[in-house]
């Protein structure tokens, strides 16, 4: 504000403290289709006047502003809330004033002394006519009569006109906005759909859905696949990239740096003389095989997500049309990948510092489009956090204004800076830490932070506990129970969760080298046929936890986690409540993998509403069925015979006193 400008003194409210809003507004918080967003401020003026305070939302298709009134929190606090019923970009703003009528009546009545209430009267009329003139039809009528009763009613009748409801209705409706404050700019979110916060992902490799006599897996054996992973209850598929595979520099079985003639290569060497990122590798099949995949998928309740991997080989078109877009040694060869000392040169990275940077952004995009355009509409993205962030904001707006139904998922394992800012940028869901999170205090802490504190309105974590390129070393030496405990934290502590199978349920655990985390015989560079009924398999395992996740709400949302005390290192308590509290999902979990452990779990009756009398434990994954008293409860854990609990807690028991009660 220069000396000659002056805003006008007589809008004396102050708006500040909104939540939520992301670096002041700078990003939108996420929200899917049928959620509430709760919004809170910080509104107050000079003096004692009466603040009035609404909440001024509207889907960015929209012109006109919906309204909600806002109710006061105490401290100068307030809170209202709205609910997203469409896909897109919304915008939200706060609105408040000092409410002249209000405050005129909160001072009516005090006053006491005859004369004063009928001077106080008259002044009240006025302001009732006031707002007659700024009302219309019926709500006029009704101003015009009350304006007339407060200026010529005795003061017992004029008093009561005053002070009736109905007259504080109309007047709220239409209050005099002139001096209102608004709060500086709009805050935004983006509604997504609802599997966006609750997904269940299972990863396969295409080539490795071989039969007996086959070298390579197609789509039609995929399809056959498919019955398999949605009996085990999985609602995504997510494919590694399906595009032809680049044979300069291709890498050989166990990443070997010389490739054998009947070496397949890895699919994130994307590119041929076949094509590239809108082609099909013709060893899966075509791209008519591809649309009857995900048709197939959608009729057994499951999406097909396919990975994006903005890479080359060598042998990409790409390399050759647009050599503008990579960039050159000092002895002119083009700059494959590396990672000193470690050297990828089946693959060429994009240079987004080139010129032609532009031309580069819209192609990538079109990818993006064109995969939408065969029906698929999740994307898991390879290494965002190698891209530029202006460029993710940019296509993933472009991609959303014209497909707001587009899930992205960032495979981002890197700083947590760097995976947080992606989330704002757009990124639907996130990979994380969580495979590398085994201790207790390590779990406590690190969902607290995601489920507790700003970090919940733009994230959402996506929990994997193995992945091709990630075998965890717990996993490892954990055996059969440690499996089973994983899967139970991924798919309990996180709405989304996946596995990268046939490995996960077949236990997988043999690492390429000894303290390395990757898989010996990987399938990111060899086919590999995969004994689906073996008898030790987890799939039943799998199912049930999933069924368990299906059928309880609680477990279908990340906010409301609550962890509790349990005076044992080795087992991990938490719950998990829906917005009412009327279902509680309590997971008490061994994460000893190798012996059965005891304690006792302490809960908090204030948070989970219990009752001074016994509750029920049932226990979702075994049948069990425990009677529980108090906030202090036993409990024993063997993670051979289940390694952990997943109890549903039910108020009320029947006793032989109290026959009203259910089991």
């Amino acid at each position: 504000m220069t000396g000659t400008q002056r805003l006008d003194g007589r809008c004396r409210v102050v708006i500040e403290n909104v939540q939520p809003a992301i670096d002041c507004g700078r990003f939108p918080i996420k929200r899917v289709i049928g959620q509430s967003v709760d919004v809170e401020a910080d509104a107050f003026t000079d003096g004692q006047d009466a603040l009035a305070c609404v909440l001024r939302y509207r889907h960015a298709s929209e012109t006109g502003w919906r309204e909600v009134a806002m109710a006061p929190l105490g401290n100068d606090r307030w809170r209202a809330s709205f609910q997203v019923t469409e896909l897109g970009r919304y915008v939200y703003t706060i609105t408040a004033w000092s409410d002249v009528f209000f405050s005129w009546r909160q001072e009516f009545i005090r006053r006491s002394d005859a004369a004063d209430i009928a001077m106080a009267l008259q002044a009240g009329g006025v302001l009732v006519a006031e707002a007659a003139a700024r009302a219309a039809g019926e709500n006029k009528l009704q101003l015009q009569q009350f304006a007339e009763a407060l200026r010529t009613a005795k003061p017992d009748a004029g008093s009561a006109a005053a002070l009736s409801e109905n007259l504080a209705s109309l007047m709220r409706r239409h209050s005099d906005r002139s001096l209102a404050t608004d709060y500086p700019g709009l805050l935004s979110l983006w509604v997504e759909p609802v599997k966006a916060r609750y997904s269940t992902w299972y990863e396969f490799f295409p080539r490795s859905c071989v039969d007996e006599g086959m070298h390579h897996g197609t789509f039609a054996e995929c399809e056959k696949r498919l019955p398999y992973v949605a009996a085990m209850g999985f609602d995504v598929v997510y494919l590694p990239p399906i595009h032809p595979i680049g044979l300069t520099k291709r890498k050989g079985a166990n990443n070997a740096p010389v490739a054998a003639e009947t070496d397949v290569g890895s699919p994130w060497a994307v590119g041929s003389a076949d094509g590239g990122h809108k082609s099909i590798d013709p060893q899966l099949g075509t791209l008519d095989d591809f649309r009857c995949l995900v048709v197939k998928a959608h009729e057994l309740g499951i999406d097909i997500a396919l990975d994006i991997a903005f890479q080359c080989s060598q042998d990409h078109p790409y390399v050759h049309e647009h050599p503008e877009w990579f960039r050159r040694r000092a002895d002119g060869s083009i700059q494959y990948a590396e990672n000193p000392p470690k050297k990828y040169e089946d693959i060429v990275p994009f240079n987004f510092d080139s010129g032609a940077w532009s031309e580069l952004w819209q192609e990538l995009l079109d990818v993006f489009l064109f995969w939408i355009g065969q029906g698929v509409h999740i994307f898991r993205v390879d290494n965002p956090h190698t891209k530029p962030f202006p460029f993710w904001e940019w296509l993933i707006g472009e991609v959303k204004r014209g497909h707001p139904e587009t899930i992205f998922l960032a495979e981002a394992f890197t700083r947590p800076k760097i995976i947080y800012r992606l989330a704002k940028l757009g990124f639907s869901q996130s990979y994380n830490y969580f495979p590398w999170r085994n201790t207790k205090s390590e779990l406590e802490t690190y969902f607290t932070e995601l489920t507790r504190t700003e970090v919940r309105e733009y994230f959402r974590p996506n929990l994997w506990p193995n992945t091709p390129d990630i075998l965890p070393e717990y996993l490892q030496f954990g055996g059969r129970p440690a499996f089973m405990m994983r899967l139970v934290l991924a798919a309990t502590l996180g709405a989304n969760y996946g596995i990268y199978g046939p490995a996960y349920e077949l236990m997988e655990a043999v690492p390429r080298d000894a303290g390395a985390e990757e898989y010996l015989d990987s399938e990111k560079y060899q086919v590999r046929r995969w004994e689906l009924d073996r008898a030790d398999s987890l799939k039943d395992f799998i199912a049930r936890v999933n069924r368990i996740r299906r059928e309880n709400p609680a477990l279908q949302q990340d906010h409301r986690l609550t962890f509790f005390a349990v005076d044992n290192e080795n087992l991990l308590c938490y719950a998990k409540t829906t917005e009412d509290n009327a279902e509680i999902i309590l997971v008490v979990a061994n994460l000893d993998p190798q012996h059965t452990q005891t304690g006792w779990v302490t809960l908090s009756p204030d948070v989970l509403g219990l009752e001074a009398r016994p509750y029920q434990m049932h226990d979702q994954l075994t049948g069990a069925r425990y009677l529980w008293n108090g906030a202090r409860n036993f409990v024993e854990i063997n993670p051979w015979v289940a390694p952990a609990h997943i109890f549903k807690l039910r108020r009320r028991v029947r006793t032989e006193h109290d026959f009203d009660y259910f089991l």
